[in-house]
């Protein structure tokens, strides 16, 4: 099918913010409007946002992708990712009048632009469905316990470790340090119970928990951040119980890592993606 990309210029409060839209000729009823997790602007790591964009108009979906403000080509001061709100609205406002007929949008984002998506999205009844790919739940305890079990526990049966162990190439104390200060950590943050206001992960839970549209989760089974969000899920019966409803689809590409670098991963997405926001579940 063919496609086109064009730029596309919006207003933001008193900031002017630039995207690219890429327009199918007969473009479906559902659009997908890009969050980049940053800070980084709307090409993504290795054009990754670009490309899918570009895969998504190809196979009859719109797509839009564009800078925060004081990100990429976008005026403005730079902001945190849980303080876009105004951005993302401005964004769906130009994306919905720059392509005629559609009816619902997907947000789709990766990393603190998942998370991000995930706690806008219930605010905004033109959000009919969320793409989330390895989100963002850091906490200080969180990912004390996934670099813990997930990097320690393998590194210690890498045989050329002991190598470095026996030839004297190791810092065995600074590493022993670096393991204990993990382990504190992790202690400190349950014993805290991760501090009296709501963490990154409740806020997410509430969002997700208020929007009533489909969900698409995929995760990189090579990526502390993928192992961080499914760790914390297992140990919270809420998450649990909010990620087996049937209105959330979980997926896994085992060996990619964080942002779906080799062509075969970032296939595999843009597929699951468009399959997913074409059917009519």
């Amino acid at each position: 099918m063919q496609a086109e990309d064009s730029a596309i210029a919006f207003r933001c409060g008193g900031d002017t913010l630039y995207g690219i839209l890429s327009l199918p000729a007969q473009p479906a009823r559902r659009g997908v409007l890009v969050v980049v997790g940053g800070p980084q602007y709307r090409a993504g790591s290795h054009r990754q946002f670009a490309l899918l964009a570009r895969e998504l108009a190809q196979q009859g979906i719109a797509a839009m992708r564009f800078d925060y403000r004081g990100m990429g080509d976008s005026e403005g001061e730079p902001r945190p990712f849980d303080d876009i709100g105004d951005d993302l609205r401005a964004a769906l406002d130009a994306f919905v009048a720059g392509v005629p007929g559609m009816e619902e949008v997907v947000l789709w984002g990766l990393c603190d632009g998942a998370s991000a998506a995930a706690m806008y999205a219930p605010g905004d009844a033109r959000v009919r469905g969320l793409v989330l790919l390895n989100p963002w739940v850091r906490t200080p305890a969180g990912i004390a316990r996934t670099t813990l079990k997930h990097y320690y526990r393998g590194r210690l049966l890498e045989p050329a470790l002991w190598k470095k162990v026996l030839r004297g190439h190791f810092n065995v104390r600074a590493a022993a340090a670096s393991m204990l200060a993990l382990v504190s950590s992790a202690r400190k943050g349950e014993e805290a119970g991760e501090g009296a206001a709501l963490s990154l992960p409740e806020r997410m839970l509430d969002g997700l928990s208020h929007f009533p549209g489909r969900v698409l989760v995929i995760l990189s089974g090579a990526d502390l951040t993928a192992n961080e969000f499914s760790d914390m899920a297992a140990a919270s019966p809420a998450w649990r119980e909010l990620l087996a409803t049937p209105r959330i689809t979980q997926r896994r590409l085992e060996r990619a890592d964080h942002t779906f670098s080799r062509r075969v991963w970032r296939q595999q997405v843009a597929d699951w993606t468009a399959d997913w926001t074409s059917s009519e579940n």
